[in-house]
């Protein structure tokens, strides 16, 4: 592993200044660098927050040579939502974009994954490692069979994704038993190019990088994008059942994941 990652803690958030250090990163990265936008942002404080932050595990990376009382010490941050919690607080995150009706009775312990960034300084290395390795271990805690949640690319042109939404769609759809469907209200389609017409190459390379790391470990998408305007993102719900991998994404997911800090 990269010798950085000695300066690397990964907890999940306890404290408010914990929280708050999450939400500075989550406004620098959503709001400031993608020009997301919502209902409660707190732009003087420069705070990006919702309502589900009081009910979700903040999975946070901490880069121990910088200041907590500045709120700069959070790096990289998941926010994971068990299928439990969600129940009881009457929703996910990503009901807001899509049906989840055929998911959430599949019966199966669920796992909503969301708010994923990490600094730009930060991506591609040790962190992410850090930050993948306590998720595994978090979902193998909880016994969860299903992970999901929303992916985004920058911007609501979908004319200018057609490739590498249409591979999603002609490639990766989820089962019918359990496919998530994008909501009337920011419905786009991902059929946009003929099958006969994509083309790989450029679809994966306008494919953020979260999601071909899915992708790679059989990753499979619902039926249709959102396209998310508060945030500028056009959204693909992805989900990936942890008992249905092939054993080439077992290997990966089992060195990349489950290994012990």
């Amino acid at each position: 592993m990269n010798p950085d990652s000695n300066f690397f803690d990964i907890r999940i958030a306890k404290s408010e200044a914990d929280l708050k250090a999450a939400q500075r990163l989550r406004y620098r990265v959503f709001v400031e660098e993608l020009g997301g936008d919502g209902p409660m942002v707190d732009h003087a404080a420069r705070l990006e927050r919702d309502e589900f932050d009081e009910i979700v595990d903040h999975l946070v990376l901490i880069d121990l040579r910088r200041d907590p009382a500045a709120l700069d010490h959070v790096v990289g941050v998941y926010r994971l939502l068990p299928g439990t919690r969600a129940a009881e607080f009457g929703r996910f995150y990503c009901d807001g974009e899509y049906d989840l009706t055929l998911l959430k009775s599949c019966g199966r312990p669920l796992l909503e994954l969301g708010r994923s960034c990490v600094l730009p300084e930060y991506r591609g290395g040790a962190g992410m490692y850090l930050l993948w390795n306590a998720l595994s271990e978090y979902v193998l805690e909880l016994g969860i069979e299903v992970l999901f949640g929303v992916a985004s690319f920058h911007g609501t042109d979908a004319a200018a994704l057609a490739q590498p939404l249409s591979w999603l769609h002609e490639n990766h759809l989820a089962p019918d038993s359990i496919r998530p469907v994008a909501r009337p209200e920011g419905f786009q389609r991902m059929d946009l190019v003929a099958p006969e017409d994509l083309d790989r190459r450029a679809a994966m390379v306008a494919m953020p990088a979260l999601i071909k790391a899915y992708l790679r470990l059989g990753g499979r998408v619902g039926h249709g994008a959102f396209l998310d305007r508060d945030f500028n993102t056009t959204d693909v719900l992805l989900l990936m059942d942890t008992t249905a991998m092939s054993a080439k994404h077992r290997d990966f997911y089992t060195t990349r994941w489950q290994t012990k800090k």
